[in-house]
């Protein structure tokens, strides 16, 4: 097995897309203009992987469940950042995002951490801007 802490960590960073369907309950961040080439899956989302390995989207399904807020809230995000890190066997997405609820702005950041099964996946840094 490969000393995975001697690799140093990519980095891609790039311009960021949002939607959010309302009828499905799903939201969706992903870099712009990067392509998926294929995904994989957790319990309740989809995390979305390009040509060069790096971690380029992730889907959220029952998305106002695992984020406790209602489907309405989540239909107006006026501003999100989606920041992916790969190390050590762990996958952490950071969602930093604001709502709009009653003409008033609320931060949120929620962290998943999931672990990494996938030996193509190397250690990586993934934002958006």
């Amino acid at each position: 097995m490969a000393n995975t802490q001697a690799i140093k960590p990519r980095h891609l960073e790039g311009k960021g897309e949002m939607d959010y369907d309302y009828v499905n309950d799903i939201l969706f961040f992903k870099v712009s203009e990067r392509e998926y080439a294929f995904s994989v899956e957790f319990q309740n989302m989809v995390i979305d992987i390009d040509e060069e390995n790096f971690i380029v989207g992730i889907q959220i399904f029952e998305a106002s469940k695992f984020l406790r807020m209602s489907k309405v809230n989540l239909r107006e995000i006026p501003r999100w950042k989606f920041n992916a890190k790969l190390d050590n066997n762990t996958i952490e997405i950071r969602l930093d995002y604001q709502l709009k609820v009653r003409n008033r702005i609320f931060e949120k950041n929620p962290i998943i951490i999931q672990e990494n099964k996938s030996e193509s996946l190397k250690p990586q840094v993934v934002r958006t801007i």
